[in-house]
């Protein structure tokens, strides 16, 4: 199962070059490595990113190379680029909307329309176990502790879910109505 990353991607790819120089082949692998329940990213969107980047001076193109196959552009921090990322690290995050989020509008949605709700949130429940096993198996492999800890939130919230699931079944149960 992937999810959506909602975190600033200009962000984490500040983040990724305050390592060090990077073109954006090696930033799409690093930020998937890091991220590795994300949905990968496509390198057009790598690029655009670096060029919004690039354009408010945040960092700055420090070499073309060209080996054996496409010229590629290194991009560096600017003195700018770190202090944005100091900023966007000291800031605090919102808990997420989770009333908006795709699995509780499905549900009511399948409420509202006479859809078989339970047998839907019966079907999730074990999408979400699988997700969750392979989850777990790819954290039990995982030797970068930042990837065992982006695992570890996924995980937490497939478990969240996963209670949610089961007690909205026995909700619509106890109404007696799929509805």
């Amino acid at each position: 199962m992937v999810y959506t990353c909602t975190m600033s991607l200009g962000s984490v790819l500040l983040g990724v070059l305050a390592a060090g120089p990077a073109h954006g082949y090696d930033l799409k692998r690093a930020h998937d490595g890091r991220f590795p329940a994300a949905r990968p990213l496509a390198y057009g969107q790598v690029y655009a990113t670096l060029a919004r980047l690039e354009r408010d001076g945040l960092v700055e193109q420090v070499e073309t190379r060209q080996h054996a196959g496409p010229e590629r552009t290194v991009y560096a921090l600017t003195a700018s680029g770190r202090d944005e990322l100091r900023r966007w690290l000291a800031e605090t995050e919102q808990p997420g909307p989770y009333a908006a989020d795709e699995l509780v509008r499905k549900t009511i949605t399948a409420l509202h329309t006479g859809a078989d709700s339970v047998d839907f949130l019966r079907r999730q429940r074990a999408v979400h176990l699988e997700a969750m096993r392979a989850l777990t198996r790819e954290r039990a492999a995982a030797a970068e502790p930042g990837t065992r800890i982006a695992l570890d939130h996924t995980l937490a919230h497939l478990d969240a879910d996963l209670r949610w699931l089961e007690e909205t079944r026995e909700r619509i149960a106890q109404d007696g109505t799929t509805r």
